[in-house]
């Protein structure tokens, strides 16, 4: 009899179903509408085939998982009902569950199917999220490698092994809910009674049914025996500190685990031939076996015997699969080949030695990156809606044949900055559509003003205003190089980092341009301006009224139905930051955190690093992304990486994004990586060759940041090759601290022009020093650059082990705490300005190691920028404080240490400033030729500085009111006088210092 369902009424009834039907289809709207717009994106860009493939695999396995799954269950459940007893035994038990009988058996078939869709559902959403482990199944690729213990080929555990893992976690899923469905059916209708009976508790039925639902579970438990033989070679050994199987797991577990698989093979074939003789006694027996089986041999056994044969002898027993970790780390991490050299330091050098590293001294930076994102706005703004990104980035261009680094930016749109009434849709999104042009400055040069030399901006003058005449000079001459060899036919920037929006474009009907272009000049009104239309390939027409609706709906935003600014020659871009782009087409990828701008054939280009990664490489050490790439800096304008596990990199892609257009291409670089070659297959080939590169962009690809990160983090343990010696764990380094005050974490590795010993000429590389486990002496410096077919090499010197050369915060610490640049320092920070300082670079130099460190002064107020002021140098135990790389370099080493700069021009020198006073120089180097301690001859005196035969407290008099005036002209925010202002203070202390070394019986030697 089939029992009444509560009554509704009908009005109620249409209500529920108009509300049921309004949320459908809001769904399916919102739904639709995106995955409209993303094939729209997909087709923009030539590669619908990305999206295509995802959702086909999706669907697959959503289906594939789901159908099997639900149903497992619902026959099961099925299977349950038709076992059930056709009288119930009368008990109360049985009485009290009769009126659920009753209400479910009518309705138990419409209950089984929605059951098994359920779980069906629930189980295709999980699976449609293991697409990418499905991909690499199916277009698994050989390593051509075997690993140690069973010499099976490294593909099967990168590619196989996870997505076999994977069904068997669905399939015990599976049979647990059919087990668990089984007996709620079984007890319902009296299969099951809790309450002894005639029949007994069990039914004969229920015994065979479970019988076989068991023998099913432990089969699957035999086969999962089976692949923990092959996951044992990524478990953690804890007495060794490395990733693989250990000698207890070889020795010991092993053979438990192959026992513990016939064990449970056994098991099975039991209860599957219960099926016959249906009594509860030999499965319950080969239960209680399986599970003492594997307490006592997979468990007990295993970790008695390490406890008592191998933690004894762990340095003995465990030294050949330290050895297996070893080689695996260094292979997955792609650091086998590291060109190590012992470099035992010098304390001392002459000038003449130093003149000879004019690859490496000579492209000290002056510039951070890091620090000079204000500068670049202020100085290079134009508009206060235009800005640079919180960190900018570095690159290399050959400039009159000759390589050099250079900070480089774009001036982006930032249309928050608008003001207040600007702010509406059409100013938003239809007129401030873009920025404009690409600002770089050579890294190891700054003005008299301590300002960046802008050789490229497409905007503004190239030096600053405030700047002298020879200022201006060199900044043209430099402009005129960099623009001849590197000219931007394009400036435009509708794709960058700061594009966080959409833009609507396309010209307005007449043909009128209504896009806000450029500003005629630095100067004059705002209104003074250039206005353009966009004719490039990039964006998605919204043509016609059906797409106006579909982006309507997308962006939430009505005006895409109501402006008139759209039109049939309206496009909108979407998805415009390059890293999002190149993520979107390339989902298998791990992109380095730092896009970074490039001149390319006159075009700017966005330039990305692509990483392919596992975590499935037997024996190599497993790290966290995020945690292990990480430093001081992270966050401050790039992106984090995801704390994902990995145990395998490869910089296989170079990625770049047109900063005008948008196209998106990925390009081969390691042809030989076997998962970036599975996943070109997966989509069709989507990944250009690597002789497709063209040779501009190749000419400014950079080691990858990230990547080098992780593998500083590797090598400060992997760089011990015998086992003894990596168990004891003695010479293990650490990646130091940033010694830079107010930053916290991990220094980050500085990208430099450079000529490393052994390498024939300069290089663009990146670096790091490296400091002991738990100390902070200098331990190593390490190198990675491209050669000249861009093959990666990494380099690493390494020091003694009683090395006791001071590492970056001993350095740190050691140059501040020299007497006249404390007093310096303090100065600087006199009133409300402060000392900035800039990347502190350990460079190997005339068989030692030269610390350079920038200072910059930053005075107070929104608009202050960072001017460099000095650069702090030391040599062993020798301190130098000078205003010019040249300067401190000769007072380091004496006269001619910078003699080999080109056209005579010490390196990094700014024209004809004012010297800064020198600190300790090297005993018994040669004077400077000048009776100051910089080379450079200085200008006349200002009115703030002191005659020479001042006292000291006129000398400090003098330095108080050049703060003060520094103080008002910072106040103003005239850029002309602050600069004029901080070269007063300057010469005042100059002027004080001297005033204190005369005034002393043992004379200052910087005075």
């Amino acid at each position: 009899m089939r029992s009444p369902l509560p009554s509704v009424s009908r009005r109620a009834r249409r209500v529920v179903i108009l509300l049921v039907s309004a949320v459908v289809l809001l769904f399916v709207l919102t739904a639709g509408s995106s995955l409209y717009a993303d094939w729209l994106w997909y087709d923009e860009v030539g590669l619908t085939r990305v999206l295509s493939t995802q959702l086909q695999t999706r669907l697959l396995l959503f289906v594939l998982f789901g159908v099997v799954t639900g149903a497992i269950v619902a026959i099961n459940l099925y299977v349950a009902y038709r076992l059930r007893p056709i009288f119930a035994p009368m008990s109360l038990e049985q009485q009290n569950l009769e009126r659920y009988r009753m209400a479910i058996a009518p309705r138990f078939g419409l209950l089984t199917v929605a059951a098994g869709a359920v779980v069906g559902v629930i189980t295709g959403l999980s699976a449609q999220g293991q697409w990418k482990t499905w991909l690499l199944f199916v277009n698994s690729t050989p390593f051509g490698q075997t690993d140690a213990q069973y010499g099976r080929d490294i593909s099967f555990y990168v590619f196989e092994y996870p997505f076999w893992r994977y069904i068997l976690s669905v399939s015990f899923t599976a049979i647990v809910l059919s087990v668990i469905g089984a007996l709620v059916v079984h007890y319902l209708f009296g299969g099951i009674r809790l309450q002894a009976g005639s029949g007994g508790r069990l039914g004969t039925a229920v015994i065979g049914h479970l019988s076989v639902l068991l023998g099913l579970f432990v089969a699957l438990k035999a086969v999962a025996y089976y692949f923990d033989r092959f996951g044992m070679l990524f478990g953690y050994n804890d007495a060794t500190k490395t990733h693989g199987a250990s000698a207890a797991d070889i020795e010991f577990l092993l053979p438990a685990k192959n026992i513990l698989l016939w064990i449970a093979a056994l098991c099975a074939l039991v209860f599957f031939a219960n099926l016959g003789f249906r009594r509860v006694l030999p499965p319950a027996m080969a239960l209680i076996l399986l599970g003492i089986s594997a307490i006592v041999i997979g468990g007990a056994v295993p970790a008695l015997a390490e406890q008592f044969t191998i933690k004894p002898n762990a340095a003995d027993r465990e030294a050949d699969y330290i050895e297996r970790s070893i080689t695996a780390t260094r292979d997955a991490y792609d650091i086998a080949d590291v060109q190590r050299q012992q470099y035992t330091p010098s304390t001392s050098a002459t000038a003449s030695q130093v003149s000879e590293e004019a690859g490496t001294v000579r492209n000290a930076r002056l510039l951070d990156p890091n620090v000079l994102s204000d500068t670049f706005t202020q100085l290079q703004q134009v508009r206060t809606f235009y800005r640079f990104n919180s960190s900018l980035d570095i690159d290399q261009y050959t400039v009159d044949n000759q390589l050099q680094d250079y900070i480089v930016a774009v001036r982006e749109m930032d249309t928050s900055r608008l003001d207040e009434g600007q702010k509406n849709w059409i100013n938003l999104h239809t007129a401030y559509t873009h920025g404009y042009g690409l600002v770089a400055a050579p890294a190891n040069q700054v003005t008299e003003g301590g300002q960046p030399y802008f050789v490229s901006g497409q905007l503004g003058d190239a030096a600053p205003a405030s700047d002298s005449e020879e200022s201006e000079q060199q900044a043209a001459k430099l402009e005129a190089a960099f623009n001849a060899d590197n000219p931007v036919k394009q400036p435009r920037i509708y794709y960058g980092e700061l594009a966080s929006d959409y833009a609507v474009v396309g010209k307005a009907p007449g043909g009128s341009d209504r896009e806000f272009d450029r500003p005629t000049s630095q100067g004059g009104d705002q209104s003074e301006q250039v206005s353009f239309t966009y004719d490039g390939k990039g964006g998605v027409a919204v043509d016609s009224l059906t797409r106006r609706a579909l982006f309507a709906l997308y962006f939430r935003e009505r005006n895409f139905l109501l402006s008139s600014r759209l039109n049939e020659n309206s496009k909108v871009m979407y998805v415009r930051n390059p890293r999002e782009r190149v993520e979107k087409v390339a989902p298998f990828l791990t992109l380095d955190a730092d896009p970074y701008p490039a001149v390319v054939n006159g075009r700017i280009q966005w330039i990305i690093d692509g990483y392919t990664t596992s975590n499935y490489y037997p024996y190599s050490q497993r790290e966290t992304l995020g945690a292990t790439a990480v430093d001081s800096r992270t966050g401050a304008g790039t992106a984090a990486q995801p704390n994902d596990q990995i145990n395998y990199i490869r910089n296989s892609v170079k990625a770049t994004v047109d900063a005008y257009d948008g196209t998106v291409t990925l390009y081969q670089f390691d042809d030989t990586d076997p998962v970036l070659k599975a996943w070109n297959k997966a989509f069709d080939g989507i990944i250009k060759p690597k002789k497709d590169i063209p040779a501009d962009l190749a000419s400014h690809f950079r080691y990858p940041e990230d990547q080098f990160k992780v593998q500083r983090s590797l090598l400060a343990k992997y760089h011990v090759s015998a086992a003894g010696d990596f168990f004891t764990g003695q010479d293990f380094w650490q990646v130091p601290d940033d010694p830079t005050p107010g930053r916290g974490g991990k220094q980050p590795p500085f990208y430099v022009v450079a000529q490393w010993p052994q390498q024939d000429k300069a290089t663009f590389q990146i670096t790091t020093p490296m400091v002991a486990n738990q100390r902070n002496n200098l331990t190593a410096l390490i190198s990675a650059h491209y050669d000249d077919n861009y093959k990666p090499v990494i380099q690493m010197l390494e020091l003694p082990g009683d090395s006791q050369i001071a590492g970056p915060t001993q350095a740190q610490n050691k140059m501040r705490s020299e007497d006249t640049v404390r007093d310096n320092l303090n100065v600087l920070d006199l009133g409300d300005s402060q000392v900035v300082y800039g990347n502190l670079l350990t460079l190997p130099v005339a068989g030692g190691l030269l610390y350079v460190e920038p200072i910059y002064q930053r005075a107070s107020g929104q608009d202050s920028i960072p001017l460099f002021q000095n650069v702090l140098m030391l040599y062993g135990e020798k301190v130098a404080y000078q205003s010019t790389l040249g300067g401190a370099l000769d007072n380091l080493f004496g006269a001619g240490a910078s003699q080999d700069a080109p056209e005579g021009q010490q390196p990094g020198d700014r024209p004809s400033t004012t010297p800064s006073t020198g600190a300790t120089p090297s005993p018994g180097a040669t004077p400077s030729p000048s009776t100051s301690a910089s080379p450079r001859p200085s200008t006349s005196a200002t009115p703030n500085a002191p005659p020479a035969g001042s006292n000291v407290d006129q000398a400090a008099a003098a330095v108080d009111k050049a703060a003060a005036d520094l103080k008002t002209a910072q106040r103003s925010g005239d850029l002309a006088a602050i600069g004029k202002a901080s070269q007063d203070l300057q010469n005042a202390v100059n002027a004080w210092q001297a005033a204190r070394a005369r005034s002393s019986a043992s004379p200052s030697p910087g005075g």
